[in-house]
Order: structure tokens, then C-alpha cells, then sequence
């Protein structure tokens, strides 16, 4: 009997962020940290969809993917991301500085998105951020929360051309799956066990 599938997909939880380094068109990736208190993801194709005429038709249609442009809305940015990806810097009291020499690192960012049959995780390989844009507002008769909510393009990885990747747990990959946050998923990865 053939493993179910989702026919739907809802939440988003498990959003982890992975700092890039690239040495010599070399990419390499530091070990994943967790971004608590996701709300939503949003991602929007990139790319233009270029029409070619030939005989009286369209005979040829190239289309560019160019990644995804899109939001992550979060309960409130972690310090990890704020000094690691942002760059921002911790005194010794603990204070957070936002400097404009600040050097924003790339990153790649994984999550997991619940279904109705099982959960998947993805991973998008090359992102850049902005810094997070906030909401305060004064209590009235209830404490809504606010939240944060950071832009983030999501491109094509320098090194093939990869942007992104999903997988759902199975029979053959249960350990990889199991290990997925572990460190950034490649490409027919196999498990540590």
C-alpha cells in the first residue's frame, strides 16, 4: 500500500536560520539555530516569463527563476539572528547595537509546514535579510501581541544554482529527515547513524 500524502499544507514551525560562508566560490554553512515564534512565511516567485514569436504563434517561452521575495513574521527577532546574520554587536552590558556599518551575512533558512498527512521540511539555500520592521502599540483592554517581520530574498545559490529544497519523512529517509536540522540538507545527503 502506496505511503499517504498530503493533500493539504497549514502551520509553520521549527524555522531555523544557517549562516553562509563563502570562501573562493566555495559555500559552506554554520551550524542551524532556531528562530522561535514563527508566525508566517511568505515566498513570491521572482522572475520574468519572455515570449518568442515565430510562424504567427508563440512559438518559445523562456522563464527565469530568480528565487523568491517574501516575509517571515516572528513573535520577536532573536539576538542570534540580530548579531550573527545582521551584524549587529552585544556590549557588556548586554545592550544591542544597530550601527550603519553593520554587514548583513547571508543564510540558509529552513522551516517545517504541518499537512494533513505528514510534516514537511524545506530549506531555502541563499537568503539575505533586512532588518526587522516592528509594531508597538499601547495596551488597551487586551495585550495583543506584536510582532516582528523581516523581508527576505531567497536566490539562486552561487555555487549550482540551487534555491530550494522539501522533503517529507518515508520508509527510506526517516534518519535523514530525523537529522534535517541538524545541518543544511544537500543534495542525496545521507544519515550520521
Amino acid at each position: 500500500m502506496p505511503e499517504a500524502s498530503n493533500k493539504v499544507k497549514f502551520g509553520l514551525s521549527n524555522v531555523h536560520i544557517a549562516k553562509i560562508t563563502e570562501t573562493d566560490g566555495a559555500i559552506t554553512y554554520g551550524t542551524p539555530f532556531a528562530m522561535p515564534g514563527a508566525v508566517s512565511l511568505t515566498a513570491e516567485p521572482e522572475g520574468e516569463t519572455t515570449p518568442f514569436y515565430a510562424d504567427n504563434i508563440q512559438y518559445y517561452v523562456a522563464v527565469a527563476n530568480n528565487g523568491y521575495t517574501g516575509d517571515l513574521e516572528i513573535a520577536m527577532t532573536p539576538q542570534e539572528f540580530l548579531t550573527t546574520i545582521l551584524g549587529q554587536s552585544v556590549d557588556t552590558n548586554g545592550a544591542i547595537f544597530e550601527s550603519s556599518d553593520d554587514i548583513n551575512a547571508r543564510f540558509a533558512l529552513m522551516g517545517e509546514i504541518e499537512g494533513d498527512a505528514k510534516k514537511r521540511r524545506f530549506v531555502y539555500y541563499d537568503c539575505t535579510a533586512t532588518r526587522p520592521s516592528a509594531e508597538m502599540n499601547t495596551i488597551e483592554d487586551t495585550k495583543e501581541p506584536q510582532t516582528d517581520t523581516i523581508s527576505i530574498t531567497m536566490t539562486p545559490r552561487s555555487s549550482d544554482h540551487v534555491i530550494k529544497a522539501v522533503i517529507e519523512p518515508s520508509d527510506t529517509n526517516q534518519d535523514i529527515y530525523d537529522e534535517f536540522f541538524d545541518e543544511v540538507y544537500e543534495k542525496n545527503a545521507t544519515a550520521s547513524v
